[in-house]
């Protein structure tokens, strides 16, 4: 079904793989094909675009500049209130602020409204694109109006994937995106480029969810893709529809790959020509013999109805495998389970098992993954003339934008859907974070949607609500609706597909959208609600620091849905400190209040009184401390907080998971690694130190509640030493510990000193 080869690979006339091996060589010679890998590489189509779009004259080191931008209203006001704060004057690219995440307004009085009334203001006062709340979600709008071949898009939402469209995006935490305000780069080294070959067609039944899971599950855990980008070749592909292609494509964020590209054809041309921009399409292939550093072969013939269980994308079976071994799969969930909520509630599966199947009490097609148009017909063709029936289970379909849910409407989908009891709801991404649709307590829901994290649902683990998502294509989440609930594929049904032709109704959004064509109006008055708060004063690296380890975590991975929740919470991402209450809450609750505890420090010596006053606990810390380093004393010392995570990061592209805690007197990081490059430039870019130890997890020479001292520190970044020494302080002196910082850029290396981007920008 899907085989990693383990070295890299060349691919000839886009068609035959030969492995990088000796008798891969010996083959290559024989067709008297050259085997240098550095010019192979030039003939990817990801090394093409970014070439296109380095300003640094350097392949190694890239300076990018995008094309366009898009953000959503829950990153938008964070990101515009920082390049103020830095100098913005008017947006320099195209800049799309759409509504999908925080549209319902329901919660936090005028909080949610306020954003996009700021959000409204901003782009008329700088030059933007404003999409209203439930016009469309923001991956779908781009998909529309944004994309186009050989171009590229920042994102500042995760899944910012338009590969399939001939366009590599790349889906970055808000400070990424306020560079490219302020005509700054995104810099970064030359990622490795896998390719991920399709061969086969689809059998009838499986749908694009189905086939990224599988790639999910064969990639994610062995971090095959980490940070490289996923190039999509073979003959698979051209079997494949635009829609098809698009809906594997944003998935592939949760490989933990940087970005995507697809090769391109007559089905992406008239994706074009449908939207009215035929002249986007651009035509893109490998070259005739292109290197990879590795190769994904997917068999799509082989691929069956797939579910994503509890509580990672990764975490993927057959819907077969699981109706055949229901107990046991649901055992491995259970214990699963115990690591990532941490036992703070009774969580148990096994009564969903009645009269030998797998009961679900929701199903939800939503978002930029599910609520395309071909999934949705499809959806709408499993269940006509059925009804979910009059138990528990209930059933919602959110088409991802209005012109689809109103060609829809015109088909008749929306009736078939309709008849049978769905609810069909306006464009909308809460099932994809935790706003919307949150089941009962111990509720199983299948989504097809982007995640299915402890939380993405809905419940409060804190306050003892417990429900689930599993992952799963429209088509057999259908299939399950006609049998009231109860798990089924939608291979085992017989279904006529009608197929039905799309058609772009393009007044919706000419009569909807404020496009400001790139014309600023600086005489707009920006509108701010009582939510919308500046981003407190950050300090610069201090010359010596001390921090606390005020939170400790040893799963595998931590998402950034454990370092700042999503859900209610994103309503008050545009109040910095307000936001930040919420930090660890659902992983570590106790953590914002040592966090503060420690801040009364740092407080203390930005204003100019002695830090131990502020805290004792310092006391004994700082006379250790001077008897090895007399001189480290008030006027060469910073003191705050860090965590330690195994692998934090995994995830959404969210700057808050950083932010909440530099605002809270965080210093640093440390980890064994970073799930995700972006989770790591976020925190460079809050000024937070991203240190790496290479002590085990279990073997720490720390613990919760230890100080660490880093002598030196900013001496140490200035100079770009390669190992920070630092101690651990006991009762029976300082223990020295090795922390490095990763490889660097000069301008990371200056913001860090600098203590945040906003401190870079104005000097």
């Amino acid at each position: 079904m899907v085989k990693l080869y383990d070295n890299g690979v060349y691919l000839l006339n886009g068609t035959e793989i030969i492995e990088d091996t000796a008798d891969g060589v010996q083959q290559l010679a024989a067709k008297g094909v050259g085997t240098a890998r550095e010019e192979a590489a030039k003939n990817s189509m990801a090394y093409n675009i970014l070439a296109a779009h380095n300003t640094s004259g350097n392949m190694d080191r890239l300076q990018i500049k995008f094309d366009k931008m898009t953000s959503h209203d829950i990153t938008f006001v964070g990101i515009i209130q920082t390049a103020r704060a830095s100098g913005l004057e008017r947006f320099p690219i195209p800049y799309v602020l759409t509504n999908c995440h925080n549209s319902l307004c329901a919660v936090g009085g005028t909080i949610n409204e306020d954003d996009h009334m700021f959000g409204l203001t901003c782009a008329k006062k700088y030059g933007g694109i404003y999409v209203p709340p439930h016009q469309a979600v923001i991956h779908q709008f781009a998909r529309e109006m944004l994309a186009g071949g050989g171009r590229m898009i920042l994102g500042s939402d995760s899944h910012t994937r338009y590969g399939a469209l001939g366009t590599m995006a790349m889906g970055e935490g808000g400070p990424e995106l306020v560079k490219q305000l302020l005509n700054k780069t995104y810099d970064i080294k030359m990622p490795g480029v896998i390719g991920i070959y399709l061969d086969g067609e689809p059998a009838v039944g499986v749908g694009p969810q189905d086939v990224a899971l599988a790639i999910i599950g064969a990639t994610f855990g062995c971090g095959y893709v980490n940070n490289k980008v996923m190039e999509f070749v073979g003959p698979g592909v051209e079997k494949l529809s635009a829609d098809f292609r698009i809906g594997v494509d944003v998935m592939t964020t949760e490989t933990t790959c940087l970005s995507s590209i697809w090769k391109t054809d007559e089905k992406i041309k008239e994706f074009y020509d449908i939207h009215g921009r035929v002249e986007e399409y651009k035509e893109l292939n490998p070259g005739a013999v292109t290197y990879y550093d590795g190769m994904v072969y997917v068999n799509l013939s082989e691929i069956k109805p797939m579910i994503a269980m509890p509580f990672h994308p990764s975490n993927v079976y057959t819907i077969d495998e699981v109706n055949a071994n229901l107990k046991d799969v649901l055992h491995d969930v259970e214990q699963k389970a115990l690591v990532s909520l941490d036992g703070q509630v009774d969580y148990s599966l096994q009564d969903k098992i009645v009269n030998g199947k797998l009961y679900v009490e929701q199903g939800i097609i939503a978002g930029c993954a599910g609520g395309g148009f071909e999934n949705i017909c499809a959806a709408a063709d499993i269940i006509r003339g059925k009804n979910i029936g009059s138990d528990e289970f209930t059933f919602s379909v959110y088409p991802a934008s209005t012109p689809i849910y109103m060609e829809l409407v015109k088909n008749g989908a929306v009736a078939d859907l309709m008849a049978a009891g769905t609810i069909v709801k306006t464009a909308f991404c809460g099932p994809c974070f935790g706003a919307g649709d949150t089941p009962a307590n111990n509720a199983f829901s299948i989504r097809h949607s982007t995640r299915n994290f402890p939380n993405r649902e809905g419940s409060k683990l804190q306050n003892g609500q417990i429900s689930s998502v599993a992952l799963m294509d429209a088509r057999s989440i259908a299939a399950t609706a006609a049998n009231k609930g109860f798990l089924t594929s939608a291979a085992d049904l017989d279904v006529q597909y009608k197929g039905p032709k799309y058609h772009f109704d393009k007044s919706i959004y000419e009569n909807r959208v404020f496009d400001s064509h790139g014309v600023a109006d600086p005489g707009v008055e920006v509108k701010f609600g009582p939510n919308i708060k500046d981003w407190p004063a950050m300090s610069a690296l201090p010359e010596n620091l001390i921090v606390k380890v005020v939170s400790e975590i040893h799963d595998p991975v931590t998402t950034t849905d454990e370092l700042i929740p999503s859900g209610e919470t994103s309503s008050y991402r545009s109040n910095p400190l307000g936001l930040a209450e919420f930090a660890l809450s659902r992983k570590d609750p106790s953590y914002v209040g040592k966090a503060k505890a420690i801040q009364k420090a740092q407080k203390a010596i930005e204003a100019g009184t002695c830090p131990m006053d502020a805290v004792e606990e310092l006391k004994p810390i700082m006379s250790k401390i001077n008897e090895v380093y007399p001189e480290v004393g008030e006027g060469n010392l910073g003191v705050g907080s860090a965590i330690f995570a195994v692998k934090p990061g995994d995830g959404s592209a969210r700057e808050q998971a950083a932010s909440c805690q530099k605002v809270l007197g965080g210093w640093a990081n440390i980890a064994n690694e970073y799930a995700t490059k972006r989770y790591r430039s976020n925190l460079i870019n809050w000024g937070m130190l991203p240190f790496i130890t290479d002590e085990d997890d279990k073997a720490l020479s720390f613990k919760n509640g230890d100080f660490v001292f880093v002598p030196e520190v900013r001496k140490a970044v200035e100079e770009k030493a390669d190992v920070i020494k630092a101690y651990v302080v006991k009762e029976d002196g300082l223990k020295e510990m090795d922390l490095k910082l990763g490889d660097l850029t000069d301008a990371e290396r200056e913001i860090i000193l600098k203590g945040c981007l906003i401190n870079y920008y104005r000097g």
